[in-house]
């Protein structure tokens, strides 16, 4: 179909509240919500409930490439206007994010982009803005090659690397050497990888399914049960995926289930588990486990109980809080617990990117607490001589090796077990993934015994 015949190509006039006007009034309301400080996720989540099925692919990726190239779209923003908007116009704002990254970053004709976010503007009942909208977005049509170069020349790290100066200067010092490849890392769209359920297939019987759907995929070092694929594709194309036999999962992600190396007979406790990704990954690796995941939202673990299902899994399912366990999952001891614990999430940024509009610096040391009291509640649940996995997908020292050599200082019945080399970075307790290639996300892991004695 040539762009030019796509549903969202078709223009009309600023303020005629077409369907390319809908969508683009909710891609301003879901992202309102993120610059109100909420998950990208759960916006986008109502915002397409609210456009045709059709129009919500389109609705998810002007969400997340303004969330992706927000710092540059927002300085462009800064020169376009004679005065900032007010905080109640914070939809206005969004708009003009939206018309402006679809003129810079996608092939949807500048006529379309303009006119239909425009009119965006009445969808929104702020008739007063259609004019402004269109205005601003044409001026920059007009003056692009310039307004660019006088972004280039701010001379911004916030505009260059597309990240929140306090995480910037974070990373440089957490990884100096690696920073800038870390950094040009989280900028790429992520990976299309997905599992393998290795008790069903192995890896090169389903990669021979894949081609025989004509996909093509390769496996990826040191992880035993990934596949990246060449192209994205719907989980609907996959071969097998509604009979539990792939799941669409990090190949960083995937590495738990091997590292936490449950035993058949085995208790192993998943905490803070939902929406059960590695959950499922822990059942498939290991066979006869007397599973019990837990999460505190009753929404989330749904999800943790429709991801058994499709897998044909049974676990125990819970609600509870891992930092202050209560109920009957609490009152018995485990010989595996993966703690997989709420961080910055600053290593998934490429996939949620969101996350640089909504991480703060304060963010860091609430976490930390929130980890160490989860730690040592936990703790308290592992039979002597049992193994607990702490991971994040924290790309900060003070959320990972840090964080386990203070628990390490404070637990005499704890060690540190050396992980196996093949992926990642040795550090001083246990293994450090990082984005800088378009392989994996960012992880942490570290692996802690319990003395029997």
């Amino acid at each position: 179909m040539a762009e030019q015949d796509k549903p969202w190509a078709r223009s009309r006039k600023p303020g005629n509240g077409g369907s390319g006007a809908v969508l683009r009034a909710q891609l301003a309301l879901v992202l309102r919500e993120v610059l109100e400080g909420r998950s990208l996720n759960d916006a986008l989540r109502r915002g397409q409930e609210k456009v045709p099925s059709r129009d919500r692919a389109l609705l998810a990726e002007l969400a997340y490439g303004v969330c992706r190239h927000y710092f540059s779209l927002e300085a462009l923003a800064g020169m376009l206007l004679r005065q900032p908007l007010k905080d109640k116009d914070l939809d206005v704002q969004a708009l003009l994010l939206g018309g402006l990254y679809q003129l810079l970053h996608t092939r949807i004709p500048a006529h379309a982009a303009i006119g239909e976010t425009a009119g965006a503007a009445r969808v929104l009942r702020k008739k007063w803005a259609v004019g402004l909208v269109n205005g601003v977005l044409r001026h920059f049509q007009r003056e692009q090659e310039a307004l660019l170069s006088r972004l280039e020349q701010m001379n911004s790290r916030q505009v260059r690397y597309q990240l929140p100066d306090w995480l910037i200067g974070e990373l440089k010092k957490a990884w100096p050497e690696q920073a800038e490849a870390v950094i040009a890392g989280l900028s790429l769209r992520p990976p299309f990888t997905i599992r393998v359920n290795l008790q069903r297939n192995s890896l090169s019987e389903y990669a021979s399914l894949l081609k025989e759907a004509g996909m093509t995929a390769r496996p990826l070092k040191g992880i035993p049960s990934a596949l990246m694929l060449d192209e994205a594709v719907s989980v609907e194309e996959l071969p097998g995926f509604f009979q539990g036999a792939v799941s669409v999962q990090d190949g960083g992600a995937q590495l738990a289930a091997f590292l936490l190396d449950a035993q058949p007979g085995m208790t192993v406790l998943d905490a803070c588990a939902a929406p059960g990704g590695k959950t499922g990954h822990i059942l498939e690796h290991t066979r006869d486990l007397q599973l019990t995941a837990v999460d505190f939202d009753p929404g989330r673990l749904e999800r943790v109980a429709q991801n058994m299902a499709r897998l044909g899994f049974r676990a125990n399912l819970a609600r509870g809080d891992a930092s202050h366990p209560r109920g009957a999952w609490a009152e018995q001891a485990y010989d595996r617990i993966l703690a997989d614990v709420p961080c910055t999430a600053t290593g998934v940024i490429r996939r949620h990117p969101d996350i640089r509009l909504l991480r703060r610096p304060a963010d860091v040391q609430n976490l930390q607490l929130r980890q160490q009291q989860i730690l040592d509640a936990l703790w308290s649940l592992l039979q002597p001589g049992g193994k607990m996995l702490y991971a994040t997908c924290s790309l900060l020292p003070q959320e990972n090796d840090e964080q386990v050599e203070r628990f390490l200082l404070k637990q005499p019945d704890a060690s540190a077990v050396m992980l196996p080399p093949g992926r990642g970075m040795m550090t001083t307790h246990g293994l450090q993934l990082l984005p800088d290639t378009l392989e994996t996300d960012g992880f942490y892991y570290a692996l802690l015994e319990k003395r029997a004695d």
